[in-house]
């Protein structure tokens, strides 16, 4: 029998759910004019919306070109290249980062892409302080992952207090890959998303977390959440991916816990791609991979990435980023590169 109490809190809860859903209505009608060109947000975002009337300082100039650039690390055992455009969009929400580091005697790459929606702040700010945050962390090389997991939400808990003066709500994905000696280990929230070619062969080392998916949903809903159908599956009619950095408004739903997955270096693993949505939207991971592999030279394989997928129309930024292991190829791996 159901308890006149059960009944109120039923009642409540669809009171509160139609109460939101009216919300976003207004909200659509506020904003339909000047709708925002990410996807991961939708028309009846809060976050949008008060960017849209308080704020330019987050929108890149519509200029921004291209830009691209690599290196290779100092033992010789991988190079790396990015390619970065706003493609088709007016602002720019993307960030990357490439950083060669020494921690312990140990030579460490970090390679991350960040993809900002609802204004640029939170991407920027994922890319200026993840890394440092991770490579001070006491248990950086005893206990790689556990640091990585506390480097994430510690990066999402600064980043968030660093937002507690504004009305605005920024988030961003971040899909990041970590060479330690013979480990790879890539980490994610999002749909930022990694592949690597291994034996020739393409395979995602991430998972896109999308709010669809039976254990996103589940976690979501059990947090006091739902996801709805809003143009795409929605975290509360809003948001496009269930997990990000940022996002405060949404914070008891969309984590910023990352999924971490570790590769062995070895002579068959040859390459490692990091791109936003703005490349997998328009190209597979199969077709991404047999598009680089005759690329020798990482930074031309990021700009052919990039060129690609503009040329097949998407419609977001792209951000790519490359990174050739060497240790199979010797010296004939830089020869021909350019």
């Amino acid at each position: 029998m159901i308890t006149w109490n059960l009944l109120h809190a039923r009642i409540s809860c669809i009171h509160a759910r139609i109460a939101l859903l009216f919300l976003h209505f207004l909200l659509l009608l506020l904003v339909k004019e000047v709708a925002p060109e990410n996807p991961e947000y939708s028309t009846c975002d809060m976050g949008y919306l008060n960017s849209v009337l308080s704020s330019s300082s987050q929108v890149h100039a519509a200029e921004d070109s291209p830009v691209s650039g690599g290196g290779l690390s100092q033992n010789g055992k991988f190079s790396y290249g990015y390619a970065s455009s706003p493609g088709k969009r007016s602002s720019m929400e993307d960030f990357y980062e490439t950083k060669i580091d020494g921690v312990d005697g140990e030579i460490v790459g970090l390679f991350g892409v960040f993809d900002g929606h609802g204004g640029a702040r939170a991407a920027e700010y994922v890319k200026q302080n993840l890394f440092s945050n991770l490579i001070s962390h006491p248990k950086f090389i005893s206990d790689t992952k556990s640091a990585i997991a506390d480097a994430y939400n510690h990066t999402d808990s600064e980043f968030l207090k660093s937002e507690n003066n504004q009305n605005r709500d920024a988030g961003s994905t971040a899909s990041t890959a970590i060479l330690v000696g013979d480990r790879l280990l890539v980490a994610n929230v999002g749909d930022s998303r990694a592949v690597i070619c291994r034996g020739g062969n393409a395979i995602a080392v991430s998972r896109d977390h999308k709010p669809d998916q039976t254990d996103e949903r589940r976690r979501i809903e059990d947090a006091g959440g739902f996801v709805m159908w809003a143009g795409t599956w929605r975290v509360g009619g809003v948001l496009a991916v269930s997990r990000a950095f940022g996002d405060r408004l949404l914070k008891q739903y969309v984590v910023a816990d990352p999924e971490i997955q570790e590769e062995k270096v070895d002579s068959s693993l040859e390459f490692l791609i990091l791109a936003s949505d703005g490349l997998w939207d328009v190209v597979s991971n199969e077709e991404a991979v047999a598009m680089i592999k005759p690329i020798e030279d990482a930074e031309e394989a990021a700009k052919r990435l990039m060129q690609e997928a503009y040329q097949r129309g998407s419609s977001d930024n792209i951000t790519c980023v490359v990174v050739r292991f060497l240790s199979n190829q010797g010296a004939s791996s830089h020869s021909n590169s350019g």
